[in-house]
């Protein structure tokens, strides 16, 4: 079916009720015809955007699970605490204990330098993970280590102390010492005995050594280190590496002290004052 042009059609606006030329007339995006000046672009809003929701959530993550914990520590001080840079005895009572803790616990370290008290280390309650408990220093009392109780898994306990040599000066030239017949008639005894096997002595690097000479018959026998044998009466000097003495031989509490360095050479404890007392010291 055919329509007329309608070249001098006129239609009605269906917002204004006005008449327009029907060529004229516009259709709106709702439908409508309306005249020229009624005719609108549709408005953005009534076309709202999509909201796309932002993702939060990751494909295959690799979250980071360690749970580090912070480093604690226990501090026992008092206004006086120094002997020869040690802790005075009454500055840290005979036991002491610790708290029980809801995190992983470390290394415990009880270090004690003085031979006239003993020590105990007990109670630590884990609720996660027990280290390695170590109890070192010159212990020559009793030494406990108790109730290390771990809900999931726990260290290696270990008591090391420093190793204590008991040095004597035996006179009467005796015939099982290695320098018999050479030097002094004195001799230094280790542990009580002169014997070769004795006094040859095996010190490993890293390692504490003391040599007690609180004995009276120490008095005016100093001993000392050297890379030579027999020290200074054999040509050499004195090795001060890692060594601490004491008071004055023969008295109470006299020693000398080594902390055997790292690839020490081989030693050698002789008397400062007299040739032929002491022996070798080799280090491992």
């Amino acid at each position: 079916m055919s329509y007329a042009k309608g070249k001098q059609a006129y239609g009605i606006c269906d917002i204004s009720g006005f008449r327009y030329k029907l060529k004229d007339m516009k259709r709106t995006w709702d439908g409508l015809l309306v005249g020229p000046d009624q005719w609108n672009e549709k408005h953005p809003q009534l076309e709202p955007r999509k909201h796309k929701t932002d993702p939060e959530a990751l494909f295959n993550p690799r979250p980071d699970k360690a749970e580090d914990g912070g480093n604690g520590f226990i501090v026992i001080s008092s206004p006086s605490i120094t002997k020869n840079f040690s802790m005075l005895p009454n500055t840290i009572p005979s036991k002491f204990e610790l708290a029980k803790l809801s995190s992983d616990l470390g290394s415990v370290s009880v270090v004690e330098n003085d031979n006239s008290v003993s020590q105990t280390l007990g109670s630590q309650l884990i609720t996660a993970f027990l280290g390695t408990v170590t109890v070192s220093g010159n212990i020559t009392e009793s030494v406990s280590v108790t109730g290390q109780a771990g809900t999931s898994a726990i260290g290696s306990p270990t008591v090391s102390a420093d190793t204590v040599y008991t040095v004597t000066v035996v006179g009467g030239n005796p015939s099982n010492h290695p320098y018999y017949n050479f030097g002094s008639s004195n001799k230094f005894a280790i542990n009580g005995s002169t014997a070769t096997a004795d006094v040859t002595l095996s010190l490993t690097e890293g390692e504490t050594y003391r040599f007690d000479q609180s004995d009276s018959s120490n008095s005016g026998h100093p001993l000392r280190f050297s890379t030579t044998a027999n020290g200074t009466h054999g040509g050499g000097s004195e090795y001060t590496t890692g060594v601490t003495t004491n008071g004055t031989p023969g008295s109470s509490g006299a020693y000398t002290q080594i902390t055997v360095a790292v690839g020490a050479p081989t030693l050698y404890y002789y008397c400062t004052n007299h040739s032929g007392m002491g022996w070798t010291a080799n280090t491992v």
